[in-house]
C-alpha cells in the first residue's frame, strides 16, 4: 500500500499492484461476489479462520473499487470515539473593545477542538474501510456502524465538527470486515443487527490448486516444489498431528525459508527438517493418542510423502505458475 499527501491534507493510502497476487477459479468466484456485493452497496464481512488470506482479499477487494483505503484494525480496548473522534482540547479567544476610550468592552470564546478518527474520515470522504477482525473490538464499540451501514447516517457523540449531531455517509463509502471464528481468544460475539447489514462470505482452506499457486508466488518457489510442501502440509493438517490444523501461511513459510537458503524439499537435509519441524509444531509431544508425534518421527514422514509425490509432481505440473494461473495486479 502507498500513501499520498497534497497541500498539508490527510494522506489518503491506495492499494498498491503486487505481482505475486494469484487468481484461482476458486477466488476468481469470491472475488466477482464480493465487488457485485460491494459495487451494490452492501458491506462484505470475510469469515473465517487464521491464515487463510482475509486480509490480503479484502485488500484486492478495495483496489478493485479504485478508491482510498481507511484501514483499522480491532482491538478490545476500542470505544466510540476510537472510531468516530473526540475533543482533543480547547480553543480561547478573547476580544477587548476599547475604541471609546471611556469604555471597555471584553468578549471571551471557549470552543472545543473536535478531531476525527478514522470511521468519520472514511465517512465523510467517501474511502473504502477494511475493518480488519472487528470481531476483536467490544460490541459496544462497534454500535456506531449500525446507523452508518442501515441509514447511511454517522452520529456524532456530542458536539462534532462545526457543532452538527451526525453526518451524511459520502455516497462512495464502502466496508470491507473481516472476522474470526468466535471460539478463537480475544474474539467477542458481534451483535445481530450488526451482521444483519454484512453480507458474509465464508473462507475456508482453499483447494489444492490455490495452495500451490499461493505457495509458489508468494514463496518464490517453482510449482513442483510448491506441491511438494503443500502435500506435506495437508498431510498434517488432514492427520492432525501434534494437534495442528496448518493454515496455507505455513507452506508459505516454509517456502520462504528453504528458497531463501537455495534448498530443496530434501528431506535428509538438517535445515530442512527443522524447518519443517518448527513452522508445523511438530516439536510439541503427547496431545490425544490419535495426535500425538514425535519429532524423530519427521524425517521418516518427509522422506515417505516428498518421495512419492516427486514424479508425480514432475509429471503432472506445469513448468511455470502462468500455465495454470492467472496472476493479477493489486
Amino acid at each position: 500500500m502507498t500513501s499520498e499527501s497534497a497541500a498539508g491534507a490527510a494522506a489518503p493510502v491506495w492499494p498498491e499492484p503486487s505481482e505475486k497476487f494469484v487468481l484461482t477459479p476458486q477466488l476468481q468466484g469470491m472475488v466477482q461476489r464480493a465487488v457485485a456485493y460491494l459495487q451494490a452497496g452492501y458491506p462484505v464481512n470475510l469469515a473465517g479462520p487464521a491464515g487463510v488470506g482475509k486480509t490480503t482479499l479484502a485488500l484486492h477487494l478495495a483496489a478493485q473499487l479504485r478508491q482510498p483505503v481507511t484501514l483499522i484494525h480491532g482491538d478490545d480496548e476500542f470505544g466510540s470515539s476510537d472510531l468516530v473522534g473526540s475533543d482533543q482540547g480547547y480553543r480561547r479567544s478573547k476580544l477587548i473593545d476599547n475604541f471609546i476610550h471611556s469604555v471597555v468592552k471584553t468578549e471571551e470564546t471557549l470552543k472545543t477542538l473536535w478531531a476525527d478518527n478514522r470511521l468519520t474520515t472514511a465517512c465523510r470522504h467517501g474511502h473504502v474501510l477494511i475493518y480488519d477482525e472487528f470481531t476483536r473490538s467490544r460490541p459496544e464499540a462497534n454500535n456506531v456502524l449500525l446507523s452508518v451501514l442501515g441509514e447511511g447516517l454517522l452520529n456524532l457523540p456530542k458536539r462534532g465538527p462545526g457543532g452538527e449531531g451526525y453526518l451524511q455517509v459520502h455516497p462512495s463509502f464502502r466496508a470491507i470486515f473481516t472476522s474470526n471464528p468466535q471460539e478463537y481468544a480475544g474474539v467477542h460475539p458481534s451483535q445481530d443487527a450488526l451482521l444483519d447489514r454484512l453480507i458474509t462470505i465464508y473462507m475456508d482452506q482453499y483447494d489444492r490448486q490455490t495452495e500451490v499457486a499461493i505457495t509458489a508466488s508468494s514463496g518464490g518457489v517453482g510449482p513442483a516444489m510448491a506441491e511438494q510442501i503443500v502435500e506435506l502440509v495437508h498431510h498434517v493438517r488432514k492427520r492432525g498431528l501434534g494437534g495442528q490444523h496448518p493454515s496455507i501461511r505455513a507452506a508459505v513459510m516454509i517456502a520462504r525459508v528453504l528458497a531463501s537458503q537455495g534448498l530443496s524439499c530434501d528431506p535428509t537435509h538438517p535445515l530442512v527438517v527443522s524447518t519443517c519441524r518448527d513452522v508445523l509444531h511438530l516439536d510439541r509431544r503427547g496431545g490425544r493418542a490419535d495426535t500425538a508425534f514425535s519429532p524423530e518421527e519427521l524425517p521418516g514422514m518427509l522422506q515417505a510423502i516428498w518421495g512419492n509425490s516427486a514424479g508425480r509432481v514432475r509429471s503432472s505440473r506445469p513448468s511455470s505458475p502462468s500455465a495454470e494461473v492467472e496472476e493479477v495486479l493489486v
